[in-house]
């Protein structure tokens, strides 16, 4: 059992269509190559912060292969390749880390 904490500065003005496009584009092919969203927040900068283009959410993969091996699937398949515009075009940003359980 695999999970990555992915965290996202969306261009300014952005975050709406990137939504869109991340709910009806991008996740239900993740889906398809075996990855399930956990969750998914912004943030909306109410705390007095400066932080309210941040995109977060939690992948988890529970298939055969690697990460890296599942990863490179979706990112190779014909299907992601032929998502024009990418939505990737809006972030400006990104981290990611795979997380290990620690309870």
């Amino acid at each position: 059992m695999k999970h990555q904490l992915r965290m996202y500065v969306i261009r300014p003005g952005e975050m709406k269509e990137w939504i869109d496009e991340w709910n009806t584009q991008l996740v239900p092919l993740r889906r398809r190559y075996g990855f399930e969203v956990l969750g998914a927040w912004t943030t909306d900068g109410t705390d007095g912060t400066d932080e309210k283009d941040r995109f977060v959410w939690i992948l988890h993969y529970s298939g055969p292969k690697s990460w890296a091996e599942a990863e490179a699937d979706y990112y190779g398949s014909p299907e992601r390749k032929a998502i024009s515009p990418d939505p990737a075009r809006h972030i400006a940003s990104q981290e990611h880390w795979l997380m290990t359980p620690a309870l």
